[in-house]
């Protein structure tokens, strides 16, 4: 991995969930449906760019 962002942490599912306002498990039927990008960790665990996550929760107004 070359340049990566140091303003964009990684969140994790509960982080986005409580964001959101959701169950956790909705976060990770999001990012299994292509509606949220998400990264493995080595052991398996999603993770997500705050940045991506903040710009969804941002054109989420409705």
């Amino acid at each position: 991995m070359t340049a990566e962002r140091t303003h964009d942490r990684l969140l994790t599912p509960g982080e986005v969930a409580a964001l959101f306002r959701v169950d956790p498990k909705t976060v990770t039927r999001w990012a299994a449906a292509g509606r949220l990008g998400s990264i493995r960790t080595p052991g398996g665990h999603r993770r997500f760019r705050e940045s991506e996550v903040r710009a969804l929760l941002a054109g989420e107004s409705s």
